[in-house]
C-alpha cells in the first residue's frame, strides 16, 4: 500500500500531510509533516509556530532551510545530528505519541491489517531527507495493532 497523500483511505490518512493532532513533550502538533519541518528550525518559537502547519504550508515552511549542509536537527533548543540514535529516539517518540493520542491515525493504521507499506515518493538516502521512506514505513508497520 502506497502511502501518500492523494491515495485513498487508509493510505491518504497515513499521509504525514494529514492533519493528526498530538502533544510531544507539552508541544501541540497538527500535523507529522509540521513536526518534521520544525526540526529544521534552531529557534524553539519557531518550531512551534512550524509545529501548527499542515500538509504543503508545513514542507513548504522548511524547504529553504539547509539543514542537510551539516546534517543536524533540532528539538527544544537541543541539537542533533541526523545520523544518530537520540535522532531515531525522538522520531519513534513523536509517531508514537501520534498513534496513542489521535485515534483517527490509529484507526487508520490499524486498518492496513497486514498490508506492506511503502512510499513511493519518499526518498532514501538520510543526507538528503529528515525522513527516509524505510524510517517512515517501518516505524508504522511496527506500530501496527501495538500497544
Amino acid at each position: 500500500m502506497d502511502i501518500r497523500s492523494g491515495a485513498g483511505y487508509p493510505a491518504s490518512s497515513l499521509s504525514n500531510f494529514t492533519p493528526h493532532p498530538f502533544i510531544l513533550d507539552g508541544v501541540s502538533i497538527n500535523s507529522m509533516e509540521g513536526f518534521l519541518q520544525s526540526l529544521k528550525f534552531d529557534k524553539f518559537e519557531q518550531q512551534i509556530e512550524v509545529c501548527q502547519l499542515v500538509g504543503i504550508r508545513a514542507k513548504m515552511r522548511g524547504k529553504n532551510k539547509r539543514w542537510w549542509k551539516y546534517q543536524i536537527l533540532y528539538w527544544q533548543g537541543v541539537e542533533l545530528n541526523r545520523d544518530s540514535r537520540e535522532y531515531q529516539a525522538l522520531l519513534d517518540k513523536a509517531y508514537w505519541a501520534m498513534y496513542e493520542q489521535n485515534q483517527g491515525f490509529r484507526t487508520a493504521l490499524n486498518s492496513t491489517q497486514s498490508a506492506v507499506l511503502t512510499h513511493s515518493i519518499g526518498k532514501s538516502n538520510i543526507r538528503e531527507t529528515v525522513l527516509t521512506e524505510a524510517e517512515f514505513c517501518s516505524r508504522l508497520m511496527k506500530m501496527r495493532g501495538a500497544r
